[in-house]
């Protein structure tokens, strides 16, 4: 999905987020309305300690918005490629954040589909946190996630993954694969971690660790408590460098220049688009195609707002209508602080 990503500011309370833009033409144009539509429904409805929350979504002529958490931790993958040696207690805790992230989404009926470093999201206390989904998909059942959790988990303690596996890599040769290949561990791992990596990378989803209660009665994880995991009450193996910024700043930087319509001169443009449109033809049917589309994503698109939605369920004899909660959720102020962490295509 194309998306640009930049820091904002919510003026009455000072909070910091992260505010996702996807343009509506673009959207149309690659045919990922849907998805962004999904995602947005999928959002709206969880709510996690480790997952990116959805804050408020609103949408203006040109661009739809998702403000969610804001992480300044970096991902996994930044870390992993900046030589980080993971401890076996880091990703001990790491796994079991994770398993209770995706015990939860299985309550839900999610399944993530895309658990990989990449999408695993530091904040500055270092907790991980997941972010992007893809939810389901015929053939898929919630065990792939466990066995993803698996692959990952390796990843992080050896730098580099079980198997050699690339996304053109044909589903036969797969198969092959993993039914002739063996996973290799490292005489350094304890045993436990050895024997619960195993369990996650078994290869026939019958015998696969795949729900919370299997890694809860793991033998590596029988002293966790698991309670304090959940409050964030253990402390992290790894914290990332508050003082430095937690990306590709040379890719960041690009993005930034490349940016055809900067998210700061939207009032000029829109202004600007509205004058040419009142003076061409709009009998075209490419254009009226296209108008029909916008129109539609106008109608359709769901306003959210978290912070309202909490207050009405705390004081529900005070709640707004839903239509007053849609107008107040518009209307909401949030100012742009910063692009330097805008990032390109997801």
């Amino acid at each position: 999905m194309s998306e640009r990503v930049c820091i904002v500011q919510k003026r009455d309370t000072e909070k910091m987020y992260a505010m996702k833009y996807m343009n509506k033409q673009q959207c149309i144009e690659r045919d990922e309305v849907r998805n962004v539509f999904r995602e947005l429904e999928i959002l709206q409805e969880i709510e996690h300690v480790f997952l990116v929350n959805l804050w408020y979504s609103f949408q203006d002529e040109e661009d739809m918005f998702m403000v969610v958490d804001l992480l300044l931790g970096g991902d996994l993958r930044y870390h992993l490629q900046q030589n980080v040696q993971f401890t076996e207690d880091t990703v001990k805790l790491y796994i079991c954040e994770m398993a209770l992230a995706l015990d939860y989404l299985r309550s839900q009926h999610i399944i993530h589909r895309d658990v990989k470093p990449d999408n695993i999201l530091l904040d500055e206390q270092a907790p991980e946190i997941f972010h992007s989904f893809l939810s389901g998909g015929t053939g898929y059942s919630f065990e792939v996630d466990w066995w993803s959790l698996g692959i990952m988990a390796y990843e992080l303690l050896r730098g580099w993954r079980p198997y050699d596996i690339h996304s053109n890599n044909p589903v036969e040769s797969l198969v092959q694969l993993f039914s002739t290949v063996s996973v290799q561990y490292s005489s350094a791992w304890s045993k436990e971690m050895v024997a619960l990596l195993r369990k996650l990378l078994t290869v026939n989803p019958e015998h696969r660790f795949s729900c919370l209660a299997h890694i809860q009665a793991s033998a590596h994880l029988s002293g966790v408590v698991w309670s304090d995991v959940c409050e964030k009450r253990v402390e992290p193996g790894f914290v990332p460098n508050k003082g430095r910024l937690h990306c590709d700043p040379t890719f960041e930087l690009e993005e930034m220049i490349l940016e055809s319509r900067p998210l700061h001169k939207k009032k000029k443009r829109l202004a600007k688009n509205k004058s040419r449109d009142n003076s061409k033809d709009s009998s075209q049917s490419e254009n009226d195609y296209l108008q029909e589309c916008l129109e539609a994503i106008q109608q359709d698109f769901v306003i959210f707002n978290r912070e309202k939605l909490k207050k009405s369920q705390e004081q529900p004899s005070e709640s707004a209508s839903a239509s007053e909660t849609t107008e107040e959720a518009e209307a909401e102020p949030l100012h742009m602080c910063s692009s330097v962490c805008s990032s390109g295509s997801s």
